[in-house]
This record gives structure tokens, sequence and C-alpha cells, in this order.
């Protein structure tokens, strides 16, 4: 008697396996489940992280090189002790860069203000303050150099940088936690025991780390007002515009005229830090690619207790089995048979451990974009893609040789079993 069974009789039985020990499947596949929702949900925040950092450097231009005297953060904050102790950006630079730099088109100047040790820099107005915001000076043609768009107003004028008027352009957000539901337009604003009138608003910048944009609570006034008020900051950032095509060249023309001016003698590394967005970007994923690493060495523990669960539990079925392999080895049925019903039961287990692990992370995703509406999370096809595809492996890799084994039964010996 010829005995063959289809390919959906076989997925068939091997799901009616499966389902008829719900309890059992589920311990089986609560390892791959944590596993794949872990680095799913790991690689859905660092997408929509990385997605938001890179719409935050684009506004700042691709021809863009920053200058500054340590890295990270422009504000100099957290920055590493050894680049603290460098000399600070002169602000005479600028001038320098524009005289020697042929591929240079234009530079621009900013002075970060920190407030003072054990101080608080606070925004007020009538009925309003917050200290959730920042202060710096920025030179007109920086506007010409990172263009932003205006909600309304106007920037501040060359003339007005030049007279040291106190006047402000404001970040979106600061403008509505203190003009809630009204135009900020020639109000006044105090700042630090300044009193400056408003007059433009920036519209809501795109892009952040963790979801928040700095520059939407920023107070941005002119840069000679700046020097004027606080002389003794020395935090100046530049930002250099290449002419286009020439950004490479105007690295090296940059690199090599900062040493020069800064007497950096040869061999020694540079006191500065150069960077354009495109090498921000990279440096973030160095970091998140360390992340992930880590993230795919935890959750590979959970899948690794999981394969061997898999296996286990198929070693036990083919023994509680042993009589049905018997009767259908005698009706008939092949080898290949017997190893594709098994291997089929243990890829529907870790393809259904694959696919709710899924579903708690799209969960677990959707989640922290509630908790967090700022913070751009979404799940990306490939970590989807990936997540079931390692499951489906892990089914076939520890189910082989269970699903092997079975087809290895003699059918006289398995109908004699009890």
């Amino acid at each position: 008697m010829n005995y063959t069974v289809g390919t959906r009789e076989t997925l068939r039985m091997s799901m009616q396996s499966v389902w008829s020990h719900k309890f059992r499947s589920g311990l089986t596949i609560l390892g791959i489940v944590i596993g794949i929702t872990t680095v799913v949900t790991v690689a859905s925040l660092l997408t929509g992280l990385r997605k938001g950092i890179v719409d935050f450097f684009e506004e700042f231009g691709p021809d863009n090189i920053f200058v500054a005297r340590v890295s990270g953060d422009p504000s100099g904050e957290r920055a590493p002790p050894k680049e603290m102790r460098r000399k600070p950006i002169a602000p005479e630079t600028v001038a320098y860069l524009k005289t020697v730099c042929r591929t240079v088109e234009d530079v621009g100047v900013s002075l970060f203000i920190n407030p003072a040790v054990g101080k608080l820099l606070t925004a007020k107005v009538p009925g309003y303050e917050s200290d959730n915001m920042f202060l710096a000076g920025e030179s007109t043609n920086l506007y010409k150099i990172s263009p932003r768009e205006l909600k309304e107003g106007r920037m501040y004028t060359a003339d007005e940088e030049q007279r040291a008027q106190r006047v402000a352009v404001l970040g979106f957000s600061l403008a509505d936690a203190l003009y809630p539901g009204e135009s900020a337009l020639g109000r006044t604003l105090m700042v630090d025991g300044a009193e400056y009138t408003v007059v433009g608003v920036f519209t809501k910048a795109k892009g952040g780390f963790f979801g928040e944009n700095g520059l939407d609570r920023q107070v941005l006034i002119p840069y000679q007002t700046a020097r004027l008020r606080y002389s003794q900051s020395k935090n100046f950032f530049i930002t250099a515009k290449a002419r286009p095509g020439q950004r490479a060249d105007a690295m090296e023309e940059i690199r090599a005229a900062l040493r020069k001016f800064r007497h950096t003698p040869p061999g020694v590394e540079d006191d500065f830090t150069l960077s354009t967005a495109d090498s921000i970007i990279q440096n973030f994923d160095k970091v998140t690619g360390m992340i992930v690493l880590v993230s795919i060495a935890i959750s590979g523990l959970g899948l690794l207790v999981g394969g061997i669960g898999v296996m286990n539990i198929m070693l036990v079925s083919v023994t509680e089995r042993t009589r049905e392999i018997g009767v259908r080895k005698a009706l008939g049925a092949r080898r290949k048979d017997i190893v594709v019903q098994f291997l089929t039961e243990a890829i529907a287990l870790t393809g259904l451990g694959g696919l709710v692990g899924i579903a708690f992370s799209i969960l677990a995703t959707l989640l922290v974009g509630v908790l967090v509406p700022s913070l751009p999370s979404s799940v990306p096809t490939w970590a989807v893609v990936t997540g079931f595809s390692v499951s489906v492996a892990i089914g076939v890799f520890f189910g082989v040789w269970p699903a092997v084994k079975a087809s290895r039964l003699d059918p006289v010996e398995a109908l004699r079993y009890e």
C-alpha cells in the first residue's frame, strides 16, 4: 500500500500536534518570543531615533563644516576632560578662514552661553517663565549658510547685529510656552536680567535627539549682542560653507589653516574638532551598532534557550508518538514524509514564537510612540522580516535531529512500542 501525504495535510497534522499541547508549546517558545521582541523593538526604536537625527542635521546643509573646541554638544556640556583642556576657538578664526581658505564660500560664528555654576538661564514674561531653554548669539550670515523657516516675523538684520541691539528670535516650543495662543512678535522677554524684543519665531524644527530638537527652545540673539553681554564666554562654534562639490577639499584646507593659526606642532593631534552632518551621523551609527550587537547577544541567549527547548520538546514528541510513526511507516510513509512532518512542527513552533515576538515588539513601539510622541518610532520592514526568518531558521536548525531520529525508527519496533 502506498502512503503519501500532501503538503497541506502535513501542515495540518503539524499544527494539530502543536495546538493539542498549547501550554507546553507556549513555554517552549517563550525564549524565542523574548529574543525576537528584544531585537525588533531595539531595531525599531533605533531606526526612529536615527531618522530624527538625520532630519535634524539635514537642516544644517550638506556642504557645511563645523569647527568647535570639543566634540559632541556644541554647548560644550559633558565634553571629555581631555578636550575641555583645549584652548578655545578664537573669534578671529572666522576672518582668518575667510581669507586663506579658497574652497570656503562663507563662514559664520555662534557663541553658546552656558549659565554660571549653580545658576539656571530662564526666559520670563508676565505670567510665564521657562528654564527649558538655551541662549546663543549668531552672526546674521548663518541664516544664509544654514537656512531655517520662520513661522512669523523676521531675522535680525546686520545693522541690528553691528549695533548690538537686544532683539531675539525664538524657537517654536519656547515661544508657545511663553506666549500660549498668542503672537510673540513685538513682545518683550527677560533673559538673564536683560530685556529683548522678539522679532521672529522659527517654525518647528525637524528631527532631534530622542525626539527633542533643542532648536525649538532656543533664544537666538545677535552675535555682537552676545559678545557684549557675555564678554567672558569663550564657547565659540564656527560653521563654514564649502563651495559646491568641494567639501572634502575644504575639510583639509580648514584643518591645515587651523593647525597653522593655532600653532599646532607637526605630529601632534588636532586640538579642535572638525565635523560634518555625515560624520556625526556615522558616529551615531557606530554607537547604535554597538547597542544592536549587545541586544543581539542578550536576545541570542533567549533564542538559544528557545531552540534547545524546541529540540527537547520534539524529542519528547517523537518518543510519545513512536507508535503513530510506526503505523505511518507500515502504511507506506517514507522517511522524507516523517522528516517533513516533524520539521514542519518545529518550524511551526518557532515561527509562531517569531510572530508573537513581532506582535509584542510592534505593541511596545506603539506604546513608546504614545508615551513619548516627540520620539519618532516605527517598525522597519527589514526587522520584521529578519525576526521571522531567524525564528524559522531556529526551527530548522534545532528540529532536524528530532525529525531525522523519528524517520529512522524501525516500523516493526515502533508498532510494538507501548
